[in-house]
């Protein structure tokens, strides 16, 4: 067995959705250090041939992207790899769900970000009914065992969540929909899945109680106020570069 945390160490309900930067400037400043320091670290992390996972997941709209965009705006593009991760191909169902992800994990001196991630098979996939029972109760073990396959093998990992309400959920979408540079980021799967919220924050929450390790740690961000989501994603991923 793979040591999980008990019920409720990680929730949903302890998370402050009303923390906001409100310093236009101190914000500015906070992100351009935090950038300039995951640029060097990055940049030791390749001459060091060390390895790292970070990987993303959270409600749709919540500001993955945006996060993950601030945390890499600086990398050099030889050092570090981006994932989208969506709906498997048809070769990838032909195999264990886990094996397309191996060939995503990071060679030396890599940095590998997940925007979305394994994680589906426990989220979208149990919920959507994509997976049996069976099959999604299994995963937790099985991603355990990955996760720790990885750690034991000198990969620094750190998984993120970001939370956000129900309500900013749906003021993003409507954005969306009027922005007609951004609208192909909202499709029929983002309504259907919003319509299953109670659903959704009964499979995170599951997942958090049996996933958070000491060696691969679950990190929920308040994402209400997305400045405030970015600083702490930084912060948290320049703390685990620096150990």
């Amino acid at each position: 067995m793979f040591p999980v945390s008990p019920p409720g160490t990680l929730s949903l309900r302890d998370v402050d959705l009303s923390v906001a930067v409100e310093d236009d400037e101190a914000y500015e400043k906070e992100l351009e250090t935090l950038q300039e320091r995951a640029f060097e670290l990055q940049i030791q992390t390749f001459l060091a041939k060390r390895r790292a996972v970070l990987v993303f997941e959270g409600w749709d709209a919540s500001g993955k992207g945006g996060a993950i965009r601030r945390l890499t705006s600086l990398m050099d593009p030889r050092g570090y790899k981006v994932w989208p991760i969506g709906a498997p191909s048809e070769e990838e169902k032909r195999h264990h769900y886990l094996w397309r992800f191996w060939s995503r994990t990071p060679g030396s001196g890599e940095v590998c970000v997940f925007d979305r991630s394994w994680y589906g098979r426990v989220l979208v996939e149990r919920v959507e009914g994509f997976a049996r029972p069976a099959e999604w109760r299994r995963a937790y073990t099985e991603i355990n065992a990955f996760e720790r396959t990885l750690t034991d093998d000198g990969v620094r990992m750190a998984k993120f969540f970001i939370h956000i309400d129900k309500k900013t959920q749906l003021q993003r979408f409507r954005a969306r929909e009027k922005d007609p540079t951004r609208r192909y980021k909202l499709g029929p799967d983002d309504w259907r899945n919003r319509s299953k919220w109670k659903q959704y924050e009964g499979a995170i929450q599951d997942m958090l109680d049996h996933t958070h390790r000491p060696d691969a740690p679950w990190h929920v961000v308040s994402g209400n106020d997305k400045r405030h989501a970015r600083l702490e994603v930084l912060r948290r991923c320049v703390k685990l570069l620096e150990e």
